[in-house]
């Protein structure tokens, strides 16, 4: 196994965080502690089902939406693929044409695949406009009478494009009766949306520095659907299995620490933002595939004749940690598929790399992994 630097430089928090201290503090207590199972009848699994109970009206009031309409979920992943399996499959009556976009996380994606291939239904796929966003003409345009679910991206994950939501929701409604699903994840504690007209949200606790396997589904109160998961009662029944309580219990402290941390660093976020375009400003050889409009924790660049597992391996060896593209991607030698969407070539779509930012970024950092960048660039390229 290789080695890991011990100061490395982490610039790949759009994959995952660090655990937050106070979390992992908690996590421990809980976990010794307040052990039972919040079903159990007994005293030890109702105090722990308090706990719980607590936990999640906090995170409905953070969230502004109602305690029942919170599920708990493994991930990302599974939220996704519950709202999109689970809503058209129970709604097959009001049509099984759905819509999504071409710059969607492969949950997603795949999950909208499979009801194409196994369940027949079609599929529209709205282009990506150059900066990385849908049109919302095109949204308005691809609504049929029988469209029963768009689902749609909010940040996307490897450029850091954002979609105008709430504008969206609107449209839907206004001109449909289809569901409307949002992938919120990179969005968590960062940027916040209205939840009024929109039907089920995903979330992740790992990309906010809380648990792996922790996930949260938004399911609206009167959207009917089927759950991934069969189980008994647990939550409503609408996910079984027993809860992971420690993680359950931590959520909205997870994501009170994280707003807390995006209000005192999103100007040191946005400086830090500006300064790497400033750096690769009208130099030869470098494209930006993010733009400054978009969420400032992602930049998203490629480097001509420099392929992103050269660029990724040459900053490695350095002790800078990034990633290419989708880190559920990462290891495919295929090119973006969000960046072709985007109208890149592939040799410019296989040479990505991708810097997502935290609250725990420091600008000298970033300068030492700029100059990196920049002396394995005129290395390669001087080397052609």
């Amino acid at each position: 196994m290789r080695k890991v630097h011990d100061n490395p430089i982490y610039l790949d928090y759009a994959s995952t965080s660090p655990l937050h201290p106070e979390v992992l503090k908690d996590i421990t207590r809980i976990q010794t502690e307040y052990f039972e199972n919040a079903d159990s009848l007994h005293f030890g699994g109702q105090r722990v089902s308090d706990l719980v109970s607590k936990s999640t009206q906090a995170l409905a009031t953070m969230l502004h939406v109602l305690p029942h309409e919170i599920i708990y979920t493994s991930g990302a992943s599974e939220s996704n693929s519950t709202a999109v399996k689970g809503i058209a499959l129970a709604n097959q009556d009001r049509g099984k044409h759905i819509i999504t976009t071409l710059g969607e996380h492969a949950s997603v994606d795949n999950a909208v695949k499979q009801l194409v291939d196994y369940f027949g239904y079609t599929v529209t796929y709205l282009p990506l406009k150059e900066n990385g966003s849908i049109s919302l003409n095109d949204l308005r345009n691809a609504l049929q009478s029988d469209t029963v679910l768009v689902s749609m991206i909010h940040i996307n994950n490897e450029t850091g494009a954002v979609n105008n939501i709430e504008e969206a929701a609107h449209i839907i409604k206004k001109h449909s009766k289809a569901f409307f699903h949002v992938d919120a994840v990179q969005g968590l504690a960062r940027h916040p949306f209205e939840m009024k007209q929109i039907d089920a949200v995903s979330y992740s606790a790992h990309k906010i520095s809380g648990v792996k396997g922790s996930g949260l589904l938004v399911m609206r109160a009167s959207v009917d659907f089927l759950p991934l998961i069969n189980g008994g009662q647990q939550q409503h029944g609408h996910r079984g299995g027993t809860l992971n309580t420690p993680a359950v219990i931590v959520f909205a402290k997870t994501l009170r620490l994280a707003s807390q941390a995006h209000n005192e660093s999103i100007n040191d976020i946005i400086a830090m933002n500006k300064s790497i375009y400033d750096y690769f400003e009208g130099v030869e050889g470098v494209e930006f595939n993010s733009t400054q409009e978009g969420s400032p924790y992602i930049i998203n660049m490629s480097f001509a004749n420099v392929g992103s597992e050269i660029m990724i391996n040459g900053l490695n060896a350095k002790g800078i940690y990034l990633s290419g593209q989708s880190t559920c991607n990462s290891k495919s030698l295929e090119a973006s598929h969000v960046l072709l969407a985007m109208g890149k070539s592939e040799a410019m779509a296989k040479n990505s790399v991708r810097i997502s930012l935290s609250h725990h970024t420091k600008q000298e950092e970033i300068d030492i992994v700029l100059e990196t960048m920049m002396e394995i660039k005129n290395y390669v390229q001087h080397g052609i």
